[in-house]
């Protein structure tokens, strides 16, 4: 099923029915069962035919996986995410009333949290200017995270300086594996990008007027 994010509609009644947070990704499974969180959702289906690549096979591989997501996540991607809400005029006034629309530090605090999350890649170069993933010799979830939020923080005007070239070397590296570079819905569709434009364009005209 699709999920028009621009319209709010993860916030309405139909969506939190299935998870209550109000965020993508939900997995539906043929019995009924639904699975929100994306390393929940990942585990579910790594370990489907009993050999998990992904999040780990030993106590050890695991518990480290384990660790770098989080640390993926709270030091990189989640804080581009606060920053491209709160920060900037993201999806637009549809999502605002879920976003604490009278907070008036909103604005100062994302930018914080942008700056947060630039300030914490120098420690994702360092640790894999020493091993070629984030949780050791294989590709693994943290990994997507991490890519994912890289993306992400392009997307938002957050680049990876050059200086860290550990981290430059492991993105284009990670491009290239097969899985992550025949991806889908790598390209926002088009009339996506105009519609959101459209939306927003009064907060931007104000912002400049």
């Amino acid at each position: 099923m699709s999920v028009d994010l621009i319209a709010a509609e993860q916030k309405q009644k139909a969506f939190l029915a299935m998870n209550p947070i109000g965020k993508i990704p939900v997995l539906i499974l043929d019995d009924g069962t639904i699975i929100s969180e994306s390393t929940a959702i990942t585990e579910y289906l790594d370990n489907l035919d009993g050999n998990p690549i992904l999040t780990g096979r030993t106590p050890r591989e695991k518990g480290v996986i384990h660790m770098m997501q989080r640390r993926a996540e709270i030091m990189l991607i989640d804080a581009v995410d606060d920053y491209f809400h709160y920060g900037t005029i993201g999806l637009g006034p549809a999502l605002r009333p879920w976003r604490l629309p009278e907070w008036k530090g909103a604005k100062e605090w994302g930018k914080r949290r942008g700056d947060y999350a630039v300030e914490n890649m120098p420690y994702f170069n360092d640790v894999l200017s020493r091993s070629p993933f984030l949780a050791g010799d294989t590709f693994s979830m943290p990994d997507i995270t991490l890519f994912a939020g890289l993306l992400f923080a392009d997307i938002v005007g957050l680049p990876i300086a050059d200086e860290l070239t550990a981290l430059r070397a492991w993105r284009e590296k990670v491009s290239q594996i097969p899985a992550v570079k025949n991806r889908s819905g790598q390209i926002p569709r088009l009339e996506d990008v105009e519609r959101a434009q459209k939306l927003t364009e009064p907060e931007i005209s104000a912002s400049f007027g």
